[in-house]
């Protein structure tokens, strides 16, 4: 199963209402030819389980160059990867261990997830360039219904704005992979990107490529954030995509931990899931330069991502890089 009507909705805010109740949910309200209303979960419907978030005040990744392109209004996306979809494991979006809980209303300022959204939504009120690009499910139109937010009619919009994979128990019939939710805004005059994720501490952070529901093995006993963090030992820091002449491109690995580890059934995977075998053993404190020889394999020069996985073919560590890091010739990227 998946989510019905994955896309991106762009457009301008133009209003909007913190998250209060049993079950809130931040509304927004925008225009491009049409209104539209997004809803976004600041409270989990498990009493044990808390939203989390990453903020990042200065995103940078290669699909900016796509929302740029898109039309106002929502496009439906295809859930797969190389696109525009979004897919917090494989599309190395940013750090999954970086997520931390935020409650959604609390006393006193700026310590609650209606600030958080409140801050960027009313930024984006006040500046005329600015746009939201809001990912998940589709709803409406409802030709026979007003919105009950905003008394708009029809009603229309779009919600499940987090990480829809990893669930478990009455929602894992929404699992399905490249298919997240997320906020991201553009702020034309300042030549800024600010993107927002969430997930639920109840879901896991390693998922089968095929379904989306989680590994067992991988997700029985730990958090999202635990599961992310014990596999992060190995990680990538640096690529040179970009190289001069015959040179030949490659990426390079650092093993962080105290202790050897043995690379053998290990791959690096790029943008598209291509991937190429490694092997051998990477004691403690080395890194190790990858050539990579084949054409398959793709880390072209306008942005790509690559990512590490294991012999279990877990996600240890991912990267991204934009057109504007591969530009130069002949230098390498450090990430």
């Amino acid at each position: 199963m998946s989510i019905n009507r994955y896309g991106v909705l762009k457009g301008k805010v133009i209003d909007m209402m913190t998250g209060q109740g049993s079950r809130p949910h931040f509304q927004v309200k925008i225009i491009d030819d049409d209104l539209f209303r997004i809803a976004i979960d600041v409270k989990s419907q498990e009493d044990s389980s808390t939203v989390l978030y990453y903020l990042d005040e200065d995103f940078n990744h290669p699909i900016i160059k796509d929302l740029g392109a898109l039309s106002p209004g929502f496009q439906d996306i295809e859930s797969w990867p190389g696109r525009i979809a979004l897919n917090y494991i494989r599309g190395n979006l940013f750090d999954t261990t970086q997520m931390k809980p935020l409650p959604y209303n609390l006393p006193g300022p700026d310590n609650d997830l209606n600030e958080l959204f409140y801050k960027y939504v009313d930024k984006a009120i006040s500046t005329e360039t600015s746009e939201i690009y809001a990912f998940g499910q589709r709803w409406g139109p409802e030709n026979d219904k007003r919105d009950q937010y905003f008394g708009f009619k029809p009603g229309n919009g779009i919600h499940d704005i987090y990480m829809n994979q990893g669930n478990r128990d009455q929602w894992i019939n929404d699992d399905g992979t490249w298919q997240d939710g997320g906020i991201i805004f553009h702020y034309p005059d300042e030549n800024k990107w600010v993107a927002i994720f969430l997930a639920f501490q109840s879901q896991c952070f390693h998922t089968y490529d095929t379904t989306g529901h989680l590994i067992p093995e991988a997700c029985e006993t730990q958090t999202v954030a635990a599961t992310a963090t014990i596999y992060k030992r190995v990680i990538i820091i640096a690529a040179l995509v970009n190289p001069v002449g015959s040179d030949e491109r490659n990426v390079t690995i650092l093993n962080a931990t105290p202790e050897s580890v043995t690379l053998n059934g290990w791959k690096l995977a790029d943008r598209n899931k291509m991937k190429i075998d490694l092997a051998g053993t990477l004691n403690a404190g080395e890194i190790m330069k990858i050539p990579i020889t084949v054409d398959d394999f793709k880390l072209p020069k306008d942005g790509g991502i690559i990512t590490l996985l294991d012999n279990k073919g877990l996600k240890v560590d991912g990267v991204s890089y934009t057109e504007e890091d591969a530009s130069k010739e002949g230098w390498t990227t450090v990430f």
